[in-house]
Parts: structure tokens; sequence; C-alpha cells
């Protein structure tokens, strides 16, 4: 049985037990943009928050992309969230590789080149990832000033989350 049949008939066990309370319009209050990896999958248990309380942005890096700020404008302006939680992690796989070797290695093993290089978002530094992703949420014109958004890195070995400070204005280079 495939993966996905599996899953199929876990949902038909599921839906017996279904809340339908879950049918209502979702009212969040904080909006997390976090990376693809399995290991941030268990939002509520790692920021101690109801299910019901996160609108959840799941992105490969977690890449702050034209798509996941439409999102957050939508999150925000329409669902009513209120905070914005940017969550990087340790060991995740966008580090281990540049936009531009992916490419090479993709166009070689299918022996096909993609018709303009395919944008991953690949980066090396998630300090560095995560100020770029706060700067990205901030300028942009339709997220309310009054949200505030801040940016963590996820420990994978440890559990715990560490904040990112933005560099001061005056500092930045």
């Amino acid at each position: 049985m495939s993966i996905i049949d599996k899953a199929l008939k876990a949902n038909r066990s599921y839906s017996k037990r279904h809340d339908p309370k879950l049918a209502e319009r979702p009212a969040p209050k904080i909006a997390v943009v976090t990376c693809m990896d399995p290991r941030l999958s268990n939002l509520p248990e790692i920021l101690g928050l109801p299910h019901a309380d996160i609108d959840v942005i799941r992105t490969g890096g977690p890449a702050v992309t034209e798509d996941v700020l439409g999102e957050l404008v939508v999150s925000t302006r329409v669902l009513g969230t209120k905070e914005i939680l940017l969550l990087n992690h340790t060991g995740c796989g966008f580090t281990t590789f540049t936009d531009s070797e992916l490419n090479a290695k993709l166009a070689a093993e299918t022996g096909v080149s993609s018709p303009s290089p395919m944008r991953f978002f690949a980066y090396k530094d998630p300090e560095q990832n995560t100020r770029e992703q706060i700067k990205q949420v901030r300028s942009h014109p339709w997220i309310a000033k009054e949200i505030p958004e801040r940016g963590f890195i996820f420990d994978v070995e440890t559990g715990v989350i560490r904040e990112v400070h933005q560099v001061p204005r005056d500092t930045a280079a």
C-alpha cells in the first residue's frame, strides 16, 4: 500500500471524529512563516499555542517570496492576525547548496535545462536570512506598520528558539 493510500485510509477514520467547528471561518492571532521541513510541523507544541491561533505559511528556506508576502497580506488584512513570526531553523537543507549549483545538478541529472534558472532561495547564514526576511515583510506597503514581525531560529537539536534581532538602521551597511 502506498503512503497516499495509507493516508486516505487514515482519513476515513479521522472523518468519523472530525470536529465540525473546524468548518467555521478561521480567526488566527499570529501568522508563522516557517520552513517546509517536517521537524517544524508541530508548531502548536513548539510555540505553546493552540492550532486555531496559528496561520501557518510554509515555504522552502523559508523564503519570503511574493507569494508568501501575499499570504501575509491576506492573513493580516482578511483573517485578522495581529503578529508575524518568521521561524527559520538550524540544519536547513537550503543551506547545503546554492541556486546555481542545484540548477546545474538538475540539468545534468535530467538532461533538461530550465528555460531560465529556477530560484530556490538557498542561503548560507540563517541569521542573515532571518534579518532579510524581516526587512522584506517590514517593507511591504500592505502589511500594516502596527503589525509586529519578529524573526527566530529553531534549534533542531535542543528544541529552543532564539530571537534574531534586526541590525539598527544607522549601523547597517
